[in-house]
């Protein structure tokens, strides 16, 4: 490195690799006989920049054959993405002539209290919920950082340049820009008050401080800064003082030497016009160019880029520089990429540089992971992974394990999405639902969950209530949960005690008198509730400890500020705040697999990297305007806009095609549907063309991830069940109401009666037609069996009782309970209406013996006809069956419980069946609710089954499916009957979608 007149700023080109060409022209130039390079210092612009550089240091010296030497002083400029804070050489114990910065979190949870009183003071109605309050105040928050960074004072919001944008926005825009303007005049008048500074405030205060004591006293030992990109102005200066200090350097990664002035120039302003009334911005810019970000710093410190040198070394495992021309030329501006057409073609080669592209996510994640086990088989060679999309990170890692390598994400996983987050969630979910079955099953079943306690016998008495709880939701609280656990006590021994221990844990936050108590109050609670229910595991790991660091700063600021939040609004407010915090696993994975991120991408090297997720809205991520100010107030004040960081994941895709091996890869679907393949993919296959892209296709990863989980040879389809228990299998009861199914679908009745199987329903299930059934026919027996005591007897009461008894939710309750009660005022109308007719049994069970087999079932209503006669009634929430149905043998109760009255099968009902109906409770045609309707031809009815024809028909189907299935050998055929239209509850379980359609089209079920 020669003496300069100039500033001394470097360039490392992306096919050097950043941080081994850094190192490799370090030590020569800066290392010392005894010191070794201990007096120099760095400028890195993160932890993770330090981390790597550190790697670097260490293949460096062991490439060498040296033993080591003393490295240099690594100061972190600090990353605002990465909420990391400056090292101790910017920000030492001595500055105490500058503010402290208040604490985030604080200044977060003051915002939300302010952003009420701004609309107050705005006159805006209606105020947000308190949720939004705080949502609201962390895109504020976003906001004033942004502006602050950019030195943009509040005033600044009404200079003529600003307000001519406005006038050619929506209002709405002009509004936003009052509510910014006035909560941020108030926040800065309270931080006066506290005697700080906004975070942001403070970094540019102690970058100029720092600029200044160097400008004026430069220091005697070496400062270099390398891989700093950010634009920040006050940096930017920072970064000019460095250049030009005596022993002094600023690194940039990728900065394209090559790229042609005219190219540099459509790249537009960059932060400087052509005159004083120029923005800083043009709506022209091409912003989203990857040596964008990269111009706006050298303008900002005043270096042309004429100044800016190449890197005297190229670092170990560095590429042929043959590709740097294809890569320069890949993301040209749109007037100057009209010259591909006349690019020759060894100007496009973008030699080790394969194409990707799977059918899925799923085969995306699997070809990614065989890409790196195979890598894996040189001796020696770096792999890295590099994606934004957190799903499909998190995928490779886990198909990774197959083969036990383990890959650490250094990106990590949100705090809401690890299994420490998610607990706190869900006891806020808890107490937002009052015990709700979804949340709390949830909880009592999460693995962290019960570990003081016993994990095995805890999980058997969490899942027996969970199938206890199965249907409708009961009412809230613990109380509707207590008759469960007590109905349990019977089958599940200890199941009781464990229940009081739950209520015991849970009960704090069950127990809030107040509509909106103290956040800090609530953090508390869920913190100890935490802690009781799963013991010191709870904070254990990476993801407890980040928790709990979580739990205590929220909570320390909540409790100075005084926030008050609504139960129901807890879940939500932590959701959000969690997801902005990243837990990173503990380093120690496998040596030569990393996975990143693109921010922690950054001077990151491998031989071979592969670039995941290239999509529209992933890489590059979906650009996000300011939600307070327009894109064209942004540029009026100077300030980078949303596309900004488009060209940013440019810049990171630019250095990660510098390696000597580059894999470009997406799928061509996601979880929403089909995917737009990144306009960046689309630049690399454009700028191929035809020719040359065939040739850099990655095929084999693809068609081995698609073989790899496959079966060898094309299994045969499945045939339609028909299923052959044995004679002993097949000797069952049949109930009154699985006849029907044994007549038209007969492998749902061997699934039920010979397998014994039953369909659950879903926790917080809607109220299924058999619960509404079994309510209505509880309430009616109740009420029969009242008016043979009291024959006034109210049918509200006791209907009431009922649905209090079986926990209905109060929601349900009021949808439900409107309908209900018009339904059974009917049927006591009805009743009432014909007082000759005699109610002699309901809800009578019956049974009889025919063919030696057991016929068993209940009678829901029958009465006496004034000439001696029964009739058979059955209750229907729904609508009837129609007569061709039971003609058919799909509906046959009526006629079965018939045979039963006639031969003594129900105690103490005798008597000859005539009249058979069907009550319905749904609505008639007047939209009234209620009507009787029978399946017998009579009165004025022109179709139906003659009444002599009823029982005898019954009978005749009855001993057919007794002589075929009970005491036969007939198969149990799967849908035999299409006609019949029973539930689809073992439809899976028949595998019905896999032979449906081939039976549809006329192939053999055999």
């Amino acid at each position: 490195m020669a003496e300069r007149s100039g500033p001394s700023v470097y360039s490392i080109a992306a096919h050097r690799g950043f941080a081994d060409a850094l190192v490799a022209g370090l030590v020569p130039r800066y290392a010392e006989a005894d010191l070794g390079l201990a007096r120099l210092t760095l400028l890195l612009p993160s932890t993770r920049a330090v981390r790597t550089v550190t790697e670097a240091f260490i293949r460096h010296f062991g490439a060498e054959s040296q033993p080591g030497m003393l490295m240099p002083r690594m100061a972190v400029v600090g990353d605002l993405d990465l909420d990391e804070t400056l090292g101790a050489l910017l920000d030492p114990l001595g500055a105490s002539d500058i503010p402290p910065a208040v604490e985030p979190t604080r200044r977060w949870l003051t915002l939300a209290q302010l952003v009420d009183q701004a609309m107050a003071a705005l006159g805006r109605d209606p105020k947000p919920t308190p949720a939004g309050r705080l949502r609201i105040a962390h895109e504020i928050g976003q906001t004033m950082d942004r502006l602050l960074v950019e030195g943009v004072a509040p005033d600044d919001l009404w200079q003529e340049p600003v307000m001519q944008a406005l006038a050619e926005v929506a209002s709405h825009w002009s509004e936003n820009t009052k509510l910014f303007y006035t909560v941020q005049t108030i926040w800065l008048a309270e931080l006066q008050r506290l005697g700080m500074v906004d975070a942001a405030t403070r970094r540019n205060m102690l970058f100029a401080r720092a600029a200044k004591r160097w400008r004026d006293h430069p220091p005697p030992s070496p400062i270099v800064a390398a891989g700093v990109t950010s634009a920040a102005p006050e940096l930017a200066k920072l970064l000019r003082v460095v250049a030009d200090l005596p022993n002094g350097a600023v690194v940039l990664p990728d900065f394209d030497l090559a790229l042609d002035d005219a190219v540099w120039d459509e790249l537009g302003r960059a932060g400087r016009g052509d005159s004083p009334e120029d923005t800083a911005f043009a709506r022209g810019d091409a912003v989203t160019h990857p040596q964008y970000h990269l111009k706006l710093l050298l303008n900002r410190m005043g270096v042309a880029r004429g100044e800016v040198l190449p890197w005297h070394r190229r670092g170990l495992g560095a590429a042929e520089p043959r590709r740097s021309h294809a890569i320069s030329s890949l993301f040209l501006p749109p007037q100057a990429s009209t010259g591909w057409v006349e690019l020759p073609s060894e100007k496009r080669r973008l030699t080790g540089v394969r194409i990707m592209e799977s059918a899925n996510p799923e085969e995306e994640t699997q070809a990614i992971a065989l890409l790196v086990r195979e890598a894996l088989e040189v001796p020696g060679k770096r792999v890295a992974v590099v994606t934004p999309d957190r799903g499909l990170a998190a995928r490779v890692a886990a198909h990774l394990r197959r083969w036990n390598i383990e890959a650490d994400d250094s990106a990590g996983r949100p705090l809401s999405q690890t299994p420490a987050g998610r607990l706190l969630l869900l006891l806020a979910e808890v107490a937002a639902e009052d015990a709700a079955p979804v949340p709390l099953m949830a909880l009592l079943e999460h693995p962290l969950a019960g570990l003081p306690f016993g994990r095995a016998d805890w999980l058997d008495h969490a899942r027996a209530l969970e199938l206890a709880l199965r249907g409708p939701r009961p009412a809230p609280g613990f109380a509707p949960l207590r008759e469960f656990v007590l109905r349990l006590g019977e089958k599940s021994r200890g199941i009781a005690d464990w229940w009081t221990e739950i209520e015991t844990i849970l009960a704090p936050l069950l127990l809030s008198g107040e509509d909106e108590p103290l956040l800090a109050d609530q953090l508390d609670a869920l913190a100890a509730t935490g802690e009781a229910l799963c013991g010191a595991q709870l904070w254990a790991r990476e993801d407890g400890r980040a928790l709990s660091a979580f739990i205590d700063d929220l909570r320390l600021h909540a409790r100075e500020v005084g926030l008050d939040l609504a139960s129901t609004d807890l879940a939500t407010v932590l959701r959000e705040a969690m997801d902005r915090v990243a837990v990173r696993p503990p380093y120690g994975g496998h040596p030569r697999v990393a996975i990143y991120g693109l921010l922690e991408s950054r001077m990151s090297r491998a031989d071979l990297v592969i670039c995941g997720g290239l999509n529209e809205g992933s890489w590059p991520p979906r650009p996000a305007p300011d939600p307070l100010l327009a894109p064209p107030v942004m540029r009026a004040l100077g300030v980078p806009g949303a596309d900004f960081r488009i060209g940013l994941s440019a810049h990171d895709l630019a250095g990660a095609l510098g390696a000597p091996e580059v894999v470009l890869s997406r799928a061509a679907r996601d979880e929403s549907g089909p995917a737009i393949p990144s306009r960046f993919l689309l630049r690399v296959k454009a700028l191929l063309g035809e020719t040359l892209l065939e040739s850099h296709g990655e095929k084999a990863a693809v068609d081995l991830a698609r073989v790899l989980d496959a079966a060898s040879t094309e299994p045969p389809p499945y045939p339609r069940p028909e299923p052959r228990p044995s004679a002993e299998q097949r000797d069952v009861p049949i109930a009154v109401t699985a006849l029907d199914r044994l007549l038209g679908d007969p492998y749902q009745f061997y699934a039920s009666a010979i397998l014994g199987l039953r369909p659950l329903d879903a926790l917080d299930a809607e109220p299924s037609a058999a619960w509404q059934g079994t309510a209505a026919h509880k309430i009616l027996e109740r009420w029969h069996v009242a008016r043979e005591d009291d024959p006034r007897a109210p049918l509200k009461p006791i209907a009431e009782s009922v649905l209090e008894e079986m926990n209905a939710h109060p929601l349900m309750r009021g949808l439900w309970r409107p309908r209900l009660m018009a339904a059974l005022e009917w049927v006591e109308t009805q009743i009432d209406a014909e007082p000759d007719r005699e109610v002699i049994a309901v809800e009578r069970k019956g049974e009889m013996i025919v063919d030696g087999v057991r016929i068993h079932g209940r009678a829901d209503r029958i009465d006496r006809l004034p000439g001696g006669e029964l009739a058979i009634v059955d209750y229907k929430t729904g609508k009837p069956p129609s007569w061709a149905m039971v003609q058919e043998g799909f509906a046959l109760q009526l006629g079965l419980i018939g045979l039963m009255a006639r031969t003594d099968g129900i105690k103490d009902v005798s008597g000859e069946p005539t009249a058979f109906e069907y009550w319905s409770l749904a609505k008639n045609r007047e939209g009234d609710f209620g009507y009787v309707e029978t399946p017998l031809r009579i009165g004025t009815k022109r179709v139906g089954i003659a009444p002599e024809s009823f029982l005898p028909l019954t009978e005749k189907k009855l001993h057919e499916a007794i002589g075929d299935y009970i005491k036969g050998t007939e198969p149990f055929t799967a849908r035999k009957n299409p006609d019949y239209p029973g539930y689809a509850d073992y439809d899976q379980l028949m595998r019905l979608d896999e032979w449906q359609a081939r039976l549809d089209d006329g192939e053999s079920a055999a």
